[in-house]
């Protein structure tokens, strides 16, 4: 399907508004937030562990145990990242460590046949 320039036009400034607002709204709340600091602070120790579930979620969507690597490659690399986290409390770390575990995992010991 093709469009022609004015909905190109319309879709591209459409985009450059939401994007423009998305940017804007943290400076023309800031008065607000700041009144509310209690919120900010709750915020901000709430959200980084939701999103780290979040994301541990998303990743182990799609593992099948019932197929070979039957999940290892996932776990194994979960258990690290998680046993890392706990030593050394660094997010950067545990993540890229991870990572590079599961990296490994997949493309030189869990060969898929």
């Amino acid at each position: 399907m093709r469009i022609d320039a004015l909905d190109s036009l319309v879709v591209i400034l459409t985009v450059a508004a939401v994007t423009f607002m998305t940017r804007a709204a943290p400076f023309a709340l800031q008065r607000r937030l700041m009144a509310r600091r209690d919120w900010v602070a709750y915020l901000g120790k709430a959200l980084p562990p939701a999103i780290m579930a979040l994301l541990v979620v998303y990743s182990l969507r799609s593992v099948s145990v019932a197929q070979y690597p039957h999940g290892l490659p996932e776990f194994i690399a979960l258990f690290v990242v998680g046993a890392l986290h706990v030593w050394k409390r660094n997010a950067l770390i545990s993540i890229l460590s991870g990572t590079v575990v599961y990296m490994v995992l997949v493309q030189r010991i869990f060969i898929a046949g």
